[in-house]
């Protein structure tokens, strides 16, 4: 088949602009069968790839058609009542596209935004700020975590009087609630910082504005900021003066004054913001500069300590003229705004004209070197006694009431100190090495005062604390307890039998020890056999007076004859320590044990106590911010009989009377003399007006080892004994 399409284009072009119906041509292609049904397959799959295929994406577009009537019938109300609107609005936004140069301007105003230009750039950028800062504000979380310095208090010990005795903690901090500090103090703080605190809402425009200012124009930073801004950056951020920090101040404050009510902030804030001489908290700076708690202030106080949040570094009137002269000026400004504000009245503020001067320093650091030796005992019993971890106590915030006298340490330290600068004087070699620890008890197991060392910060340990020598003949009295209490046994199977004061036994010297079954062997095959202060005889002798005198053989005897085990058994039950108790051989009765000072004085106010006996304690109360901790306080227990234990006081009455001149003994004064054979220790114990104090004294060369050496008479004499010397010292006045 041919076709002449040349032919056909031409006749065409020669007729009228578009076919007539008769006109059509049409042009048909014969196929054979086989090229047909080959073409409608080829049309069948590409009529198959234009369709769209099944499953749910590809069936979204279609869902949507379908909506788009729904939304556009549900909007149609909305719409109408728009377009008018939209209407007018029109012809301005018009002309608030910018066309530049301007027409209709000559000079430079044709380069100049038209007046609605420039309303339309202010809006966009409020509300692209208002934007910024309601995303910032939502992105911005409180830190869970605060900072280590706004955490970290110390722990504040004092003595029995309620006195401030010492702190430990790198920072003076100590919480205080709300409620325990006063209005007038409350609202000094905030007259001088932010009268506006209650009312709002966290941070203040104004002085973001002015500190931005500063910090972006000048190159510095400027205060500004609420309280709620300054407790967010104590607590939560660091100390850099940055814009970014600025922010992020601002935006935690707001939060934060959202969560938590404006006491909560303020009691945070009073209790962590600096106040100069190293103090963190309005509790600690009112110690710091007054010496007192911060509920004993008055306005006056309050508010020369509210200037110190200024800058205490500016204000704190004791480190020089300049100083004092801002302080005042900003102690009186803060008094009138107080009355501005409604919340003093003039009649009060006409009372305080006189600045109130503080403290010259701060008391809290006069903690003294004996002060570190009590504070390492009290702190040791109160973590035991009110069950405080290691890392509980280190957080600090806890007040710790000891039992330390106060003037009773003192007087300790003063006696011991001459002992010791004495021995300087006459045996200048042996005094480098000379140890001297003292302890004073009450009856009902209060702890006094000791005396631990000539400063802990070269000598850790604390003498009085300390199981370092034998007790020697100081101990007897408690080997006359155990043959009263439970009678002696001289015969094998034989019943017990009671003894008395009057009981009478070999006094002289070199005795052997005998049991119910013979002699007593050593390990070497000897004989064992008690000695006398210098070898002395006795012959049969009273215990009551051989208590008084000292005298050994006889109560050598009778820890044999009452048994070890009750002797031992009776020196625990009267305040000694298992772990301090020698071997259970006949020595253990002349002393082979090592009590230390503290145990020693409470053994010896059990007898004082009637026979009942309370574990020595040096902490009687203890608080956390100002709550109640659980402390476990010892309860009295009977050690003795209360019969024995008078008749060992009588007996220690004789051996009182016997070390002293010539002269009538104050009623209810007792106490005993202790030495050892190979005189390595000295020791002296009574007790008077129910406080027993127990003194040791002797040698040891720390830096070569821990075995005692010979006093060589740096203790002194029977007629001038140094332990005597210092336990009356102690005492004074006995009568």
């Amino acid at each position: 088949m041919q076709l002449k399409v040349d032919d056909l284009r031409k006749s065409a072009e020669r007729r009228p602009s578009g076919p007539k119906p008769d006109e059509t041509m049409q042009l048909r292609v014969f196929q054979s069968r086989s090229q047909s049904q080959a073409h409608d397959r080829t049309a069948g799959q590409r009529a198959d790839r234009r369709k769209p295929r099944t499953g749910p994406v590809l069936a979204l577009p279609a869902a949507v058609a379908r909506v788009k009537p729904v939304l556009a019938a549900r909007l149609a109300p909305l719409t109408r009542r728009l377009a008018p609107l939209a209407e007018r609005l029109a012809p301005y936004a018009r002309r608030l596209k910018p066309a530049y140069p301007r027409p209709g301007r000559t000079g430079w105003r044709r380069w100049m935004p038209s007046w609605r230009q420039w309303l339309c750039a202010w809006l966009s950028a409020v509300g692209l700020t208002g934007a910024f800062l309601v995303v910032a504000y939502a992105a911005t979380d409180i830190p869970q975590n605060l900072n280590t310095y706004a955490t970290q208090q110390d722990n504040v010990y004092f003595w029995s009087d309620g006195t401030p005795m010492a702190r430990t903690g790198w920072v003076q901090r100590q919480a205080m609630p709300l409620k325990d500090i006063p209005q007038d103090v409350r609202w000094a703080v905030l007259a001088a910082e932010n009268e506006s605190f209650y009312t709002d809402p966290g941070i203040s425009f104004k002085g973001i504005t002015r500190a931005l200012w500063r910090t972006v124009g000048q190159g510095d930073t400027q205060g500004g900021s609420t309280i709620t801004q300054q407790y967010v950056k104590n607590v939560y951020l660091t100390q850099n003066q940055t814009v970014g920090r600025k922010f992020t101040e601002a935006m935690i404050a707001l939060k934060l004054d959202n969560r938590m009510s404006k006491d909560q902030i303020l009691e945070g804030y009073l209790n962590t913001s600096w106040f100069g001489r190293g103090t963190y908290g309005i509790q600690r700076a009112a110690q710091a500069y007054y010496g007192k708690d911060v509920s004993k202030l008055n306005a006056s106080e309050a508010a020369f300590l509210a200037s110190l949040l200024k800058g205490a570094g500016l204000y704190d009137p004791t480190l020089n003229a300049a100083n004092h002269h801002r302080a005042v000026e900003r102690w009186s400004w803060i008094l009138d705004r107080m009355v501005k504000i409604g919340k003093l009245s003039p009649a009060e503020r006409a009372t305080y004209k006189t600045f109130p001067e503080p403290l010259k320093r701060n008391p809290l650091y006069d903690t003294g070197e004996q002060s570190d030796y009590l504070v390492e005992l009290a702190t040791q019993y109160a973590k035991k006694a009110a069950h405080i971890s290691d890392q509980q106590f280190d957080l600090g915030g806890y007040q710790i009431y000891t039992t330390f006298d106060r003037k009773r340490e003192t007087t300790l330290t003063d006696v011991v100190a001459k002992a010791r600068k004495k021995a300087r004087t006459k045996e200048a070699g042996a005094a480098k090495t000379v140890h001297y620890g003292a302890a004073s008890v009450a009856t009902d197991g209060r702890i006094l005062a000791v005396y631990g060392g000539p400063d802990h910060r070269t000598q850790g340990y604390n003498e009085s604390n300390s199981s370092t020598v034998p007790a020697g003949s100081a101990f007897l009295p408690f080997v006359y307890a155990a043959g009263l209490e439970h009678g002696v046994t001289k015969q094998r199977n034989a019943p017990r039998e009671q003894i008395s004061p009057d009981s009478v036994y070999n006094g002289n010297d070199a005795v052997p020890v005998t049991t119910p079954e013979g002699p007593y062997w050593d390990r070497s095959g000897r004989k064992v056999a008690a000695h006398n202060d210098g070898k002395k005889s006795w012959g049969q002798i009273t215990l009551r007076k051989a208590l008084a005198e000292s005298v050994n053989t006889p109560f050598m005897q009778l820890g044999m004859d009452t048994g070890l085990d009750k002797v031992k058994q009776t020196a625990e039950a009267s305040g000694l320590l298992d772990s301090s108790m020698g071997p259970q051989v006949p020595a253990l009765s002349l002393g082979n044990s090592t009590p230390s000072a503290i145990r020693m004085a409470s053994g010896y106010a059990t007898f004082a106590a009637g026979g009942t006996h309370t574990e020595p304690y040096s902490v009687r109360r203890i608080t956390r911010n100002g709550s109640a901790v659980q402390l476990d306080i010892p309860i009295a227990r009977r050690a003795i009989g209360a019969r024995v234990a008078e008749e060992v006081s009588e007996a220690l009455g004789d051996s009182f009377q016997a070390s002293r001149p010539p002269a009538p003994a104050p009623v209810g004064v007792s106490g005993k003399a202790g030495t050892t054979q190979d005189d390595t220790a000295a020791w002296y114990a009574g007790t008077a007006k129910s406080v027993s104090t127990a003194v040791v004294v002797y040698r040891m060369d720390l830096a070569k080892s821990l075995q005692p050496m010979p006093l060589k008479g740096i203790a002194g004499t029977s007629a001038d004994s140094v332990p005597y010397g210092i336990w009356a010292g102690a005492m004074d006045p006995l009568g």
